[in-house]
């Protein structure tokens, strides 16, 4: 196999190979600049499209006046790399056999890859194409780049249908969980703990949170046939100062994964009611996105795919594609529960595959 320069991205060979040279360029989040550097190099190459940059985040389009346009999207960063010694989630990526190993294998490198082999390939698609790579996924949400794509370029994020490069093991997975995380702060009285008559112990208050929470049964809600099961959990508690001080505040951190059947109104009053009586205070709140897969585009690529589609457990930037009116599903390679692990990698013949079908259904 010929070694490229790191920077420079072959989109005529092996989409698996292309995969390993994207992962050699470190880009965990807010160090983008490198692989947004060769993605747009890269890009800037092939006449039949029409390229844009903004920060790190790159959109490329055909136009050909087709009867509908899809958005393939991906996201160019990862999160952290690890730290554990012998890992084999980072940086560079490695090879045993077919599986490759490092830090973006599943999240989402191979995903990025099959969207630039199809940029370069599909010359003459059966639908215009829009192409989005975009930084600062992996962190808050407000510094997303899709998000700031679609403030300053709105005519760039017009389509009949979306899909996000995202894992799913080569299945569609149609809309999306909706996450929204809360604090439920209790008070006390601090005192000394030899003398803990005169206080009043704030963790302990936070008791009945941790019960009402245990107990909470999680609902599985069907959406346009569609099972998305919900959780609703306690993430993080803190309080207290010192080992002999009665603690006189604590928090609770809690994280509600809701179906899409609710938007975010319904899913805050939906938590306050389970916690009526305590000092609640919304920190973060994302709202969900419904599959969608009646639509003629949408249709079309699941029956092209041909496996059954499965919900979205854990959100994701369909949701944003589904705010602006656009049906998305997720639909990548490799097995979402390897990503950000120490072990994350992902075969070579998915990130194939998964070029193979999209191919197909665009070409």
């Amino acid at each position: 196999m010929t070694v490229l320069p790191v920077n420079r991205l072959d989109l005529e060979g092996d989409v698996a190979a292309l995969t390993a040279t994207l992962m050699d360029i470190e880009s965990v989040s807010g160090n983008e600049a490198a692989i947004a550097d060769a993605v747009e190099a890269a890009l800037r190459a092939l006449d039949h499209l029409e390229v844009v940059r903004d920060g790190d985040s790159i959109m490329a389009r055909t136009s050909h006046g087709r009867a509908e346009r899809v958005i393939l999207a991906g996201h160019l960063d990862t999160v952290p790399l690890p730290t554990v010694p012998g890992s084999r989630g980072t940086v560079p990526s490695s090879w045993d056999g077919e599986v490759l190993y490092g830090r973006g294998a599943t999240d989402m490198k191979g995903g990025v890859a099959v969207q630039l082999a199809l940029a370069a390939q599909l010359t003459d698609p059966t639908r215009d194409i829009t192409f989005i790579f975009y930084d600062h996924e992996e962190v808050d949400a407000s510094l997303s780049g899709l998000g700031r794509l679609a403030k300053s370029y709105p005519d760039w994020l017009q389509a009949d249908f979306a899909i996000l490069l995202e894992p799913t093991d080569g299945t569609v997975e149609g809309g999306c969980n909706g996450t929204m995380r809360f604090q439920a702060r209790t008070s006390g009285k601090a005192a000394h703990s030899a003398r803990a008559w005169m206080g009043e112990n704030a963790i302990h208050a936070a008791a009945e949170i941790l019960v009402r929470l245990r107990d909470h049964q999680p609902a599985t809600v069907q959406v346009e046939g569609l099972d998305y099961r919900e959780s609703l959990n306690a993430v993080r508690i803190s309080g207290g100062t010192a080992g002999n001080v009665i603690p006189d505040a604590a928090v609770v951190e809690i994280n509600y994964r809701f179906a899409p059947d609710k938007d975010l109104a319904q899913a805050e009053a939906y938590v306050r009611n389970l916690l009526d009586g305590f000092d609640l205070v919304l920190t973060d709140a994302s709202a969900g996105a419904r599959p969608g897969l009646d639509r003629p585009a949408a249709a079309s690529f699941v029956a092209a795919v041909g496996a059954e589609p499965k919900p979205k457990y854990g959100w994701t930037d369909v949701a944003r594609f589904s705010a602006l009116g656009i049906p998305a599903v997720n639909f990548g390679p490799g097995d979402a529960l390897l990503a950000h692990s120490d072990n994350e990698h992902v075969h070579a013949d998915a990130i194939r595959e998964c070029l193979r079908a999209l191919r197909t259904w665009l070409g």
